[in-house]
């Protein structure tokens, strides 16, 4: 390997896995994967095959199918263990054991190993991986806690029995950048053999600190990074794989390292590894949150429409979003708000531009989300009813334990009233699939939220749906205590909404909504 490469070596399949509540179907794995290996992950650990009969299946899957990818499986300092990931990895056309131990005081004591015990399994299970496969790495468990003098003695006999990559663990995210550094270093300088073997850094992120202890571990000499998508991992989490790679690329004057990811399917792998797993990425994360480039101050976005560079290190088309998004609320200005009013079709005077500045500002003050036909709103005059050529006449939906629910609905269109039955899952699903049988329409449904005025069970329910047609988004919203009725009159609502903004001519740009005024 060249100096100036770094190995990603993912781990979500195996250590983000193991975050409470992350766990992935046999499927989910296998697509993860398979994303992983077409962005250019260089190790995939797949699993623990041990562990259990379904990650060892998911492990052996994944074995067969890789194409570029060397497969990894994780397995304890046992034999049984080791044999185990080899029966799972052997099928890969690049497999990897990946074998450890716990070698801190803390952890020597759960197995209640002396120091020369603990030696002599390191060097029974690694060179009984060695001698089932040839690409070995080895970890000692919580290494950044563990006496310098005896780390240095475990992974001379670690290189001596075989291993080709040593990991050093940061198991409980401990280390600061600046000790995470002076480890690697004095590992490379005073283990011998040291030169013949690639040192990986493993770090999680308990004190916030992973993704610069990675990279300082580079820095000093290692050439393997361990990471997840979006930091998923145990606790607070590991290095994320987006993090490290995109800092890589963007400060490549100050570490000159290259990696064969594919940034451009960054934002593609962390939404489906959110969805699969549960965890929804923060807004505010680096990289792949939904504001990580996203502006709404009037001075960034003044900035940001004459040049992108002034407040972006890189670009959003870099991680494979479609572009920057300038979210309009309080805190926008005029040169934002007249940039957008000319995308949705609108164009306005000096003297009309400040009117509207001054509605535009009064809204944000008072409504927490600003999208697009707010805007359109604002455009018209008050005193214009808005277009209503759908209106609900009758709806009665039947629903209980035995399905399809069905939703009987009379829609009035353009003044003539028709009438459907429909079916669905579960009753405003029924009625939904009603409206779009009367009037069919390619919008997408983004979001379906109910919230109750007041407590009770006779609490009236304030139903929101919001709608995407060829990048015009619409929000529809209605109230009733029957919350089935307020979910109609909200759809309907908005697909109303959307008629007037195709008549207006607004982008047809898929784009981040505008949001967020606080």
């Amino acid at each position: 390997m060249t100096q100036d490469k770094v190995v990603i070596f993912d781990t979500t399949l195996r250590d983000g896995e193991q975050s409470p509540g992350a766990t992935m179907t046999h499927a989910e794995k296998l697509e993860i994967a398979g994303l992983l290996d077409e962005m250019g992950v260089d190790i995939i650990e797949a699993g623990f095959p041990i562990a259990s009969e379904g990650d060892f299946n998911a492990v052996s899957e994944i074995a067969k199918n890789a194409d570029n990818s060397v497969i990894c499986g994780l397995a304890r300092a046992q034999i049984g263990d080791i044999d185990r990931c080899w029966e799972a990895v052997k099928h890969a056309a690049k497999p990897r054991i990946h074998t450890f131990i716990g070698t801190s005081p803390l952890h020597r004591a759960i197995p209640n190993l002396t120091m020369d015990e603990m030696a002599e399994r390191i060097e029974q299970t690694v060179t009984h991986a060695r001698n089932l496969c040839d690409n070995v790495q080895w970890s000692p468990m919580d290494a950044t806690r563990t006496e310098l003098d005896y780390l240095y003695r475990v992974v001379e006999i670690a290189i001596k029995c075989g291993a080709t990559t040593i990991n050093i663990p940061d198991t409980v995210g401990y280390t600061a950048p600046r000790e995470s550094a002076d480890l690697i270093a004095k590992l490379i300088e005073n283990v011998p053999g040291a030169d013949e073997v690639i040192f990986a850094t493993h770090c999680h992120n308990d004190l916030g600190m992973a993704t610069a202890n990675s990279l300082a571990a580079v820095e000093a000499g290692a050439r393997q990074i361990e990471c997840t998508i979006n930091g998923l991992g145990e606790r607070a989490g590991n290095t994320a794989l987006e993090e490290v790679v995109m800092a890589l690329k963007v400060r490549n004057d100050i570490m000159p390292f290259q990696t064969g990811i594919d940034t451009r399917k960054i934002m593609n792998i962390s939404r489906r590894v959110a969805a699969v797993s549960g965890f929804p990425v923060q807004f505010n994360k680096a990289i792949v949150g939904k504001n990580a480039f996203a502006h709404e101050s009037g001075i960034h976005q003044d900035g940001m429409l004459k040049n992108a560079e002034t407040f972006e290190i890189m670009r959003p088309e870099d991680v494979g979003l479609s572009g920057t998004s300038l979210p309009l609320g309080k805190h926008s200005g005029r040169a934002a708000l007249r940039a957008k009013l000319e995308e949705l079709g609108f164009e306005v005077g000096d003297n009309q531009l400040k009117d509207i500045f001054v509605r535009f500002k009064d809204l944000a003050d008072r409504k927490k989300e600003v999208f697009d036909d707010d805007l359109v709103a604002l455009m018209r005059t008050s005193s214009d009813p808005e277009d209503e050529r759908l209106k609900i006449e009758k709806l009665a939906v039947r629903c209980g334990t035995e399905g399809p629910q069905v939703a009987d609905m009379v829609l009035n269109i353009d003044g003539i009233s028709q009438m459907t039955t429909q079916t669905g899952d579960g009753p405003v699903d029924a009625t939904f699939n009603a409206v779009k049988a009367l009037f069919p329409h390619e919008a997408r449904l983004q979001l379906y939220q109910v919230h109750a005025v007041t407590e009770g069970t006779d609490a009236q329910a304030t139903v929101t749906v919001r709608m995407e047609e060829n990048g015009r988004i619409v929000t529809g919203q209605s109230a009733d205590t029957d919350t089935v009725v307020a979910s109609a009159k909200a759809y309907v609502h908005a697909l109303n909404r959307l008629l007037v903004r195709r008549e207006k001519g607004g982008s047809d740009k898929a784009e981040i909504s505008y949001k967020d005024v606080g």
